[in-house]
């Protein structure tokens, strides 16, 4: 008797797929789908990879991947992704799960099939000034698409809910976060081989772009000789971004530039042996770099707006420019016991709303409502 897949099926689509090597939303996917695997479903993710040639197909993990070759770069490269993906998806009649609405256009094929088709609408892209004006109108025009053709949204804040209230019915949204996996005493030899002490420095990881409030963060600290480092992760590129170059004219020795640095272990020893995260972030929704220093236990110094109030809390500090942010970090240097109640606070935040086991959870629970139980693939 040949054995039956499972009934449950979803193929994901619109990030670089799995194993997680770029962001959140691959993050986000690889756990998702590990979680859902584990609980009967069949999961089926779209890879892209670099090249030429035909589609392939193999299984990480129990995770189906559609290995989908582009020999293009950036945003064409995307575009190409996506359409190979959604016309590969579209030869079945299974629910899709798709991560982003950069290409929602597209999209009007599972609409067209009557393929039902859930999507991730991410933060409010096309705000962001760093794109320029013509990406700006192409993504603003893709998130209405989105809105319109996906069959449910999905937000990843409650104020990107409120956001896409402006668009369509409530009936038609679910809010649902990021997660991340709890760190625990992670070994000291990474941070020490950067020549750092454990509880001796401060850590900053985000792409230097001004809406993330690097310049102002690195002002503030650099306004007095502070007896700690402050540790920024991010790739600059000073002889071609002018924004760059203010940003390392503006600090003092204490600031240490270290570039990108990608290895997890590196990483998630940096966040836990920092006596606090600097979070700058002052658009998008729910980011995944603050969720995974709340899984840390880190004491956090935020910046202040409705983003970062929800998903920190009391696990934060709040700033709005150089002066606070240096008023913020003398509150954390000069009181260990303030330290210690911010990380516990970190750590009940994190186990209340972003574990992945809750946020994938949520997301079978959402998914289910689409699925036709009858249907075998």
């Amino acid at each position: 008797m040949t054995a039956l897949r499972p009934t449950k099926t979803v193929r994901i689509l619109g990030t670089h797929g799995v194993p997680a090597a770029y962001g959140g939303f691959e993050t986000a996917v690889e756990n998702i789908s590990l979680f859902l695997v584990r609980h009967g479903w069949r999961v089926i993710v779209y890879c892209q990879v670099k090249g030429s040639g035909a589609i392939a197909e193999d299984v990480w993990n129990g995770i189906e991947r559609v290995l989908v070759p582009v020999d293009a770069d950036g945003w064409k490269g995307t575009a190409k992704f996506d359409l190979i993906s959604i016309r590969h998806a579209c030869r079945y009649r299974d629910l899709c799960l798709t991560f982003g609405y950069n290409t929602a256009v597209l999209n009007v094929l599972q609409r067209m099939r009557g393929i039902p088709n859930v999507i991730n609408m991410d933060g409010i892209e096309w705000s962001r000034a760093r794109w320029g004006p013509v990406k700006q109108a192409i993504l603003y025009a893709n998130e209405r698409i989105g809105c319109f053709v996906g069959n449910h949204l999905i937000a990843d804040h409650p104020e990107i809910e409120k956001h896409l209230l402006t668009r369509a019915p409530k009936r038609k949204i679910t809010t649902l976060t990021y997660g991340a996996h709890p760190v625990i005493d992670p070994p000291c030899a990474p941070v020490q081989r950067l020549g750092l002490d454990p509880g001796e420095y401060f850590t900053l990881i985000a792409r230097p772009i001004q809406e993330n409030s690097i310049l102002e963060m690195i002002q503030g600290f650099s306004q007095t000789r502070r007896g700690k480092r402050l540790v920024v992760l991010g790739r600059l590129t000073p002889e071609s971004d002018p924004y760059h170059r203010e940003v390392i004219s503006a600090a003092s020795k204490e600031v240490m530039f270290m570039g990108a640095i990608y290895d997890k272990e590196t990483v998630q020893s940096l966040r836990y042996h920092s006596l606090a995260y600097l979070h700058g972030h002052t658009v998008g929704g729910t980011n995944p770099s603050l969720v995974e220093a709340l899984a840390a236990s880190n004491p956090v110094i935020a910046h202040d707006n409705h983003y970062n109030r929800w998903v920190a809390q009391n696990a934060a500090l709040y700033f709005n420019g150089a002066d606070r942010f240096a008023d913020a970090v003398r509150q954390i240097m000069s009181s260990p016991s303030l330290r210690e109640e911010m990380k516990g606070a970190s750590r009940r935040r994190f186990e209340q709303e972003f574990t992945w086991d809750h946020v994938a959870g949520q997301y079978e629970q959402l998914l289910l409502k689409f699925v036709d139980p009858h249907a075998r693939t």
